[in-house]
């Protein structure tokens, strides 16, 4: 009995043996041909799996402190909201590290590529917007709840759009503002006039317009940059490590008021330098 070949795309016999939770990703080697790796990274996607955990837990946190004010317990609540706007923040730590720790390993991999963008959409994407809505905007009714969407979609384009652009785009800017630093400007928000118990209802337009501004930038064409020019591994003048021990200490000075401050300026470095460069372009002849 004759075998019949294999159709392009059809999985072989041993690939149907493999247990249903096994990955197989396809690549290629040194000489550009085509292998087959079953598994995963264990250590990049480790700091993912923690920057989803901290998205989550923000979530958590966010519905805690709306059922702590609808229960008339506004010091909760205002706890509540700080430990949301910590988690956002965290998450941006772990998620500077697990592309650089899959860089560095040489651990790379699509699957990662693709766990990490989901890990980011629920940290910056998911996460700012319900913290958002929780502290100001859920008392605008469905105003608030449109505001918060525009912002989550904003997110969610801005991460496909890169995802299709990491091979062709200049690594020296990003392309609208990155969504970590979108969710930067809306906890530090929250966290930074909550710690004051300053409550979101007496702001919400002002938060309302702020959450639209950083979901409509994410999607905007104006370039910020990207800071990957700096070469950590390289050797630096004495200074830069008194540099850094200067800003360390100025941002735990007041992190709630410093960190907003910090982001501020970076989402309105992009449409500063492209309204200059628009200037500068109608005075040269």
């Amino acid at each position: 009995m004759t075998e019949r070949p294999e159709e392009p795309g059809q999985a072989s016999d041993a690939d149907s043996l493999l247990p249903i939770d096994e990955h197989v990703e396809e690549g290629h080697d040194a000489e550009g041909r085509k292998v087959r790796h079953r598994g995963i990274y264990l250590l990049p996607n480790l700091f993912t799996t923690a920057n989803l955990f901290a998205g989550f837990y923000s979530i958590i946190n966010s519905m805690s402190a709306q059922s702590a004010l609808a229960a008339g317990d506004a010091a909760s609540a205002s706890k509540y909201f700080g430990f949301a706007a910590i988690a956002i923040f965290v998450a941006m730590v772990l998620d500077g590290l697990d592309g650089r720790v899959a860089r560095m390993t040489n651990t790379q991999s699509a699957f990662g590529a693709e766990y990490d963008s989901l890990s980011d959409m629920v940290a910056f994407g998911v996460a700012p917007a319900l913290l958002a809505f929780a502290w100001a905007l859920g008392d605008m009714g469905k105003v608030g709840w449109m505001v918060a969407f525009i912002y989550v979609a904003g997110a969610a384009l801005r991460l496909a759009r890169f995802n299709t652009q990491v091979g062709t785009a200049d690594k020296r800017y990003f392309i609208g503002l990155a969504s970590p630093a979108a969710a930067g400007v809306v906890a530090g928000i929250v966290w930074a006039f909550s710690d004051y118990g300053i409550q979101g209802s007496k702001m919400s337009f002002l938060v309302a317009l702020m959450v639209a501004a950083a979901g409509m930038l994410m999607v905007s064409n104006i370039k910020y940059n990207s800071f990957k020019e700096f070469d950590l591994k390289g050797r630096v003048p004495f200074v830069a490590i008194l540099v850094v021990v200067l800003v360390f200490a100025v941002v735990f000075s007041d992190p709630p008021r410093i960190l907003l401050l910090a982001f501020l300026i970076y989402a309105a470095s992009g449409p500063v330098q492209y309204l200059l460069h628009l200037r500068r372009d109608k005075t040269l002849p």
